[in-house]
């Protein structure tokens, strides 16, 4: 069911992402010219190696202006769904890393559960980065373990806005929704208490 939907999912990103495609691609040839496309090695499910597809968002070591607006709304991210038509990724899933990144982590145990699901184009991991190590860690171990539909729909939905509003606005706007959603809920307990008593 999982990649049926994968397959609909990408298929229909492919499809609503098809002007991005194209104004993306024009705004990297007019700041610095070509290559368009990054593409790289990473680590698939089982620690297979595939080619990754990205839009190029660096000059050597340097991300270019329109580098730092495609990694702030995702957008770098499109290609990848040519990744989930092929098989070698999901639209959901852990992170995918290099063997690089692997090595240097220790992240190379083929018991971790992050190694029996395909990586994703999004993710909790992708969503929440910046968190620091042990949580990507921790969230693509999450996910790999306890992954569902109704997950990757909530990560699909959230993925989404990030591509329309950027990372930052949604992160605050999710932290703000959590604070809210705590005072309620701790509301809630304070008038419950006082009733009883």
């Amino acid at each position: 069911m999982k990649r049926v939907l994968d397959i609909i999912f990408a298929t229909t990103g492919l499809v609503v992402f098809s002007p991005c495609f194209f104004i993306v691609a024009l705004l990297i040839l007019l700041e610095d010219g070509p290559p368009v496309l990054f593409v790289q090695e990473r680590l698939g499910k089982e620690m297979k190696p595939f080619r990754i597809y990205k839009f190029r968002s660096m000059r050597g070591s340097r991300v270019t202006q329109v580098g730092r607006w495609i990694r702030a709304t995702g957008l770098d991210e499109l290609f990848q769904f040519l990744n989930v038509l092929q098989g070698s990724m999901g639209v959901v899933g852990p992170r995918p890393m290099t063997a690089d990144d692997v090595a240097r982590l220790g992240w190379h145990e083929t018991g971790m559960a992050r190694w029996r699901c395909k990586p994703g184009v999004t993710g909790l991991a992708q969503l929440f980065a910046g968190k620091g190590l042990q949580v990507s860690r921790f969230l693509d171990e999450s996910y790999a373990r306890n992954g569902s539909l109704w997950l990757d729909f909530q990560v699909i939905v959230l993925s989404f806005m990030v591509n329309c509003f950027g990372k930052r606005r949604v992160r605050c706007t999710l932290l703000q929704w959590r604070a809210w959603r705590r005072n309620k809920r701790r509301t809630a307990r304070k008038h419950a208490s006082e009733e009883k008593s």
